[in-house]
């Protein structure tokens, strides 16, 4: 009766209970097959590129952490271009990229420099593809200490310091280092470099020993450190990609996912970089800093 009267509301809701019925097949069969590739809901690699000198860790953190948990990404990329940077933030991604291989693929390409940070990050990957002549290594750690007492004595600049123990003030670039301020710094960059090699071992699966062998700072080609065992092969960042894809159970091709970048007006940029030049001039070219990071680039 009811059709009769209301042939045209019959056949929305007959086309309305098919519709349901085809969306709850299709739900069940998508839930036992898994993602389809082919669909493209889960066929996205996620890059990260890491350029320059290593200093702030957080930036590559965040990016770490959200493509870690988007479901979508089957598998990471970390396209290193630096000669390394500060110990903590070389050791800040280094941890997080290992807790990202826990339930992703990580593989790492190495542009034309990865060096001393940038490698100690690059041996937290699952793979490292490095270009033959990619500069790479430089195993080591490093503390430069700045002298100008002698130039504050000429212009007759004086300073005194006050301090509570004898040490306080070691590194200064206002006085001269004193035996036992160099074998305290002995000793602490001994035990940085420790932590150097152990991260090397861990991460590449490399008997520390062997790593020790080869940790004194010098740096290889990408063919060299394939010989070494530092990398794994040799290739391009489209070598990676393929690698990844493989890894990753990918079928067709992979949709590569780049971190959402945040917009900033030019003059802000501007502005930006040569306030943080300006301080880095003042200030951090006399302080001490120890440093995972190779001087050639």
């Amino acid at each position: 009766m009811f059709a009769k009267k209301h042939p045209i509301l019959t056949v929305f809701v007959i086309l309305g209970i098919i519709a349901v019925f085809l969306g709850g097949v299709m739900g069940i069969i998508l839930s036992l097959l898994g993602p389809s590739p082919g669909l493209g809901f889960s066929n996205k690699i996620g890059i990260i590129n890491i350029k320059g000198t290593i200093t702030d860790p957080e930036p590559f953190l965040s990016q770490l952490v959200e493509f870690k948990k988007d479901k979508q990404i089957r598998a990471i990329i970390l396209r290193i271009d630096s000669s390394g940077g500060g110990v903590g933030a070389s050791q800040e991604i280094y941890r997080e990229v290992r807790k990202v291989t826990e339930t992703k693929k990580v593989i790492v390409s190495l542009g034309s420099v990865a060096a001393s940070g940038g490698y100690y990050i690059a041996s937290a990957g699952d793979r490292i593809i490095a270009n033959p002549g990619t500069i790479t290594g430089s195993i080591g750690v490093k503390m430069e200490v700045f002298q100008i007492q002698e130039l504050a004595e000429k212009i007759g600049i004086g300073l005194e310091v006050l301090k509570s123990g004898e040490f306080k003030d070691i590194g200064s670039p206002y006085r001269e280092l004193t035996e036992e301020d160099e074998g305290l710094i002995k000793k602490l960059l001994s035990d940085i470099q420790e932590q150097f090699i152990t991260a090397v071992s861990e991460g590449r699966n490399i008997p520390s020993e062997r790593v020790r062998e080869i940790a004194d700072g010098r740096i290889f080609t990408g063919s060299m450190a394939l010989d070494l065992g530092l990398v794994d092969q040799l290739g391009n960042f489209r070598d990676a990609v393929d690698l990844a894809k493989k890894m990753a159970g990918i079928e067709g091709e992979p949709r590569l996912v780049y971190p959402t970048e945040t917009r900033i007006r030019l003059w802000d940029l501007i502005l930006q970089n040569a306030t943080r030049a300006l301080s880095s001039a003042l200030k951090d070219s006399i302080k001490p800093a120890i440093e995972y990071r190779w001087n050639g680039n």
